[in-house]
């Protein structure tokens, strides 16, 4: 298929503007496979000119220019060339299409709970040609109405208000201009739970077997939906922009959320079967908050090319931090509800951030607003949402504040929706915007942030004279950072215990230098409030205060960053993966903060016992963690703290090496004390056990036979990859890589399984068949697989052959860019994980 290129795209909104689409889409035809799209498009040619419109069809039937038919096999790949007069247009098609199993397009989806069938879109970047004929691209905006005829019983939600009509049609309201991927339709016979607010309709929407576990949360998550949108109405001068806000809780979805204008889809994984933690909680907040930000960032104004992602997502991620850590702030006295009752940015910090800082460092980094030539056209786009336009961007934009002012940030905010309202906007417009409401350089800035890539370090030197301590900051990058310095001392008579001693607000590079009064800290914390994005490193006193006393730091956002150093170090090779272990040995226990316990746990378990030990290493770590997590479990046994004791369950049983104890709770039912074991307890278990050895097939089914759900069937899909034998290997690789029939989660599900640590030996042949089947099943299948398949199912060994042959990879050149990129970093990482093992050779 051609992709679209910014040149093309510039010249077509030269050529035109786009008026109107009336969308009729049947999906009572063509059974399972495939439905009927039928589109008029009305739109005006500036000048006589020859262009295109793009679409995927499975069958493309009629086509028609201002009532002339065109010749249907003129379709080019996904392009129709039209030759046009000066003046108004209409432009018709009738075509068959065909359902997605992989996310992309108009996914279909039967549940196995009870064989009811969900089909919802998501169009982003160029799967709109999969579902209608489109001028595709963000800058020729349009209204739209939309027709949809579903089966019998099925309710259609879209962008606005759904009214059913005779013979089982639905139509849409009108929707404002809006581009042509953040078109929306969900159909299927969704369980609903509606209400109203600020005179708007507001609705939950999820499948059947859900419901349940809907209706539980359902006074939940319209709090956090009618706290967002009061909250945005406080900061943003412009009103909510839509009819109504639905939001729909969709299988199979790729992304975490898609901000489609007043229908948002979410994964359904939001809608909890099983216990979750209150971090987990705060998390689906935030999506929601993130969402909510999209309706302005991204909607309401929209980038004009896929350059400026950062203007969609950068923002909304800001926006959704910011804005749920103020419901914190501004609570009264009395107990938080579950979404808000730690500080946002702790888990920012410790989750998120981490992930921009590992984007940013490895050979495939881009600047957060990169130059026009680094995104010629959609497939190289679409590469770009990963943790720098999220992470770093929000990070960057954080910054921003902290230099620039809340005030005056939102100021040019306002000033920014009110000048391109319903319309596009670059990254030129929007540092025009806040430069009216500031006297400060925000051009220079954004040139020195958004337009680098990389990460700052800074570095301490301190120095004791003449009863006073100095401070040098030393940076090492390009960027000027304000950051706050946290001064700690030891608590007399209170063992680790730390007490703040003064924080002090700085400028790098202007204020390299401090001197202060009296006797040097006990640790000194640079971006101490994490409010600067930068590596952050220790003086040697302070690594051992650290060390030896973290847990002992009163505020949970200094331990965040504390954590952070020390996890950057060992990816750096500065600070041995064992003292790492040893230090969230030391301390985990008396961390009070969910997010850092979780992110904790998670760097031990997925970098190092998985990647940065060797073998020979990694017995002793996994009884390390077995240690501290059985702590952890008896530390919570009053049933004080269930999310803690969760969290210490889930990682205990991810560590086990033998099977009694895990398969004891798993007979018994439940954790002796508790918690009970539901569904995921229950498969994580049984995986665990299946990568042990200690299952089989049979059990497998059993399991899959009391829990016949969709995430039930990617359990056993989970499961019977991680079974020790030739036999089970072969099948999954089987299944993933030349069956063709795996939707997106099934594949995902298999992936995981297959590759284990314990099994190293069972798997080396695969690698080099990896590197065979995955770019040609990429090629089949397109980039949501890709993706899939180069994160999940990338060879797990960690070794100079396998180094080397994922080298030898990517200096293919039919490589799909989706793999690609995927590729690239999962080779760099292994690089990093042998650099850190002292296995390199260079």
């Amino acid at each position: 298929m051609s992709v679209l290129t910014r040149d093309e795209a510039q010249t077509r909104a030269r050529l035109l503007s786009v008026q109107r689409y009336a969308i009729d889409l049947d999906l009572t035809t063509g059974g399972d496979d495939t439905f009927t799209s039928r589109t008029a498009i009305h739109f005006t040619a500036h000048t006589a000119g020859d262009t295109f419109v793009e679409l995927k069809p499975a069958v493309l039937r009629s086509v028609s220019l201002d009532g002339t038919p065109l010749d249907p096999e003129a379709l080019d790949e996904n392009r129709l060339a039209l030759s046009l007069t000066e003046g108004p247009h209409e432009l018709r098609v009738d075509a068959d299409m065909a359902y997605s199993r992989t996310g992309e397009g108009l996914h279909r989806f039967t549940d196995p709970v009870d064989g009811e069938t969900y089909t919802y879109t998501q169009l982003f970047m160029d799967d709109v040609q999969r579902v209608y004929a489109a001028f595709d691209q963000p800058d020729l905006k349009a209204v739209f109405d939309l027709t949809v005829r579903a089966p019998d019983g099925w309710t259609v939600l879209a962008n606005g208000i759904t009214t059913p009509q005779e013979d089982g049609r639905w139509t849409a309201a009108t929707t404002p201009l809006i581009s042509t991927y953040l078109v929306a339709v969900a159909a299927g016979p969704w369980h609903s739970v509606t209400t109203e607010h600020a005179g708007l309709p507001f609705g939950l929407h999820c499948r059947r077997s859900l419901a349940p576990h809907l209706d539980a949360d359902a006074d939940e998550l319209f709090e956090v939906t009618r706290h967002c949108y009061d909250r945005y109405h406080e900061k943003f001068d412009e009103p909510y922009p839509f009819d109504s806000y639905d939001q729909a809780f969709v299988p199979e979805f790729n992304a975490g959320a898609m901000e489609n204008p007043g229908l948002v889809t979410f994964r359904d994984e939001f809608v909890y079967r099983s216990a979750v933690t209150d971090t987990e909680r705060q998390t689906r907040a935030m999506v929601i908050a993130h969402e909510m930000a999209h309706m302005w960032f991204g909607d309401l104004v929209t980038l004009q090319w896929w350059d400026d992602i950062w203007l969609n997502e950068s923002f909304a991620e800001y926006m959704g931090y910011h804005t749920l850590n103020e419901a914190a702030q501004q609570a009264s006295s009395g107990t938080l509800p579950a979404w808000s009752s730690t500080d946002t940015w702790v888990y920012f910090g410790i989750t998120r951030k981490s992930w921009g800082y590992d984007a940013d460092q490895r050979p495939s980094t881009h600047p957060v607003a990169p130059p026009a030539d680094a995104v010629p056209d959609t497939a190289s786009a679409m590469l770009n949402f990963d943790g720098i336009s999220y992470a770093k961007g929000a990070s960057a934009l954080r910054q921003l504040v902290a230099w620039l002012g809340q005030k005056d940030f939102l100021a040019g905010i306002n000033t920014h929706f009110a000048r391109h309202k319903f319309a596009n906007a670059t990254l030129a417009d929007f540092i025009d915007s806040l430069a009216r409401a500031t006297d400060r350089d925000v051009h220079a800035w954004a040139e020195q942030w958004l337009r680098t890539t990389g990460v700052d370090t800074l570095t301490p030197t301190v120095e004791e004279t003449d009863g006073a301590w100095h401070l040098t900051v030393t940076r090492q990058g390009e960027r000027p950072h304000r950051l706050t310095v946290g001064a700690y001392d030891h608590a007399p008579g209170h063992g680790n215990t730390l007490v703040p001693r003064e924080h002090i607000d700085i400028d790098v590079p202007q204020d390299e230098t401090t001197v202060r009064p009296g006797r040097r800290p006990a640790l000194l914390v640079l971006n101490d409030q994490d409010l600067t994005y930068a590596k952050v490193r220790l003086d040697a006193t302070s690594t051992e205060t650290a060390l030896r006393s973290l847990s002992g730091i009163p505020d949970a956002l200094t331990r965040a960053v504390l954590w952070n150093s020390l996890r950057d170090m060992v990816r750096d090779g500065e600070l041995e993966p064992a003292a790492y272990l040893e230090t969230a040995r030391a301390h985990l226990t008396e961390e009070a903060d969910l997010a850092i316990v979780q992110g904790v746990l998670a760097f031990a378990a997925a970098h190092i016992t998985d990647r940065y030990l060797t073998p020979i290493e990694r017995p002793a770590a996994l009884a390390l963690l077995s240690d501290l997590t059985r702590d952890l479990i008896r530390r919570t046994e009053d049933g004080t703290n269930p999310g803690l004791r969760l969290i210490a369950v889930r990682h205990f049983i991810d560590a086990a090496t033998q099977p009694d104890t895990i398969r004891g709770w798993l007979e018994e039912g439940h954790v002796p004390g508790g918690p009970a074991l539901d569904p995921e307890l229950r498969w994580r278990i049984l995986t665990r056990l299946a990568v042990l050895g200690a299952t089989d097939d049979r059990d497998i089914a059993a399991h899959l036979t009391a829990d016949p759900s969709a995430t039930g069937e990617e359990g056993a899909a989970r499961c019977r990859a991680a079974l020790p034998t030739p036999a089970a290997k072969e099948a999954a690789w089987n299944a993933m890589f030349h069956g063709d029939t795996l939707s997106n989660y099934l594949l995902t599900a298999t992936a995981q399984g297959f590759w284990q640590p314990e099994q190293e030996e069972l798997l080396r042949p695969y690698t080099a068949r990896y590197y065979q089947d995955a770019p040609p099943l990429a090629d089949r299948r397109g980039p949501a697989i890709a993706d899939a398949v180069g994160r999940h199912a990338f060879p797990g060994p960690v070794d100079t052959d396998a180094l080397h042959q994922g080298e030898a990879a990517l200096t293919r050149t039919d490589l799909l860019p989706a793999l690609r990129r995927k590729l690239t970093d999962q080779v760099d990482d292994l690089r990093r994980a042998l650099h850190v093992r002292g296995r390199t050779t260079s």
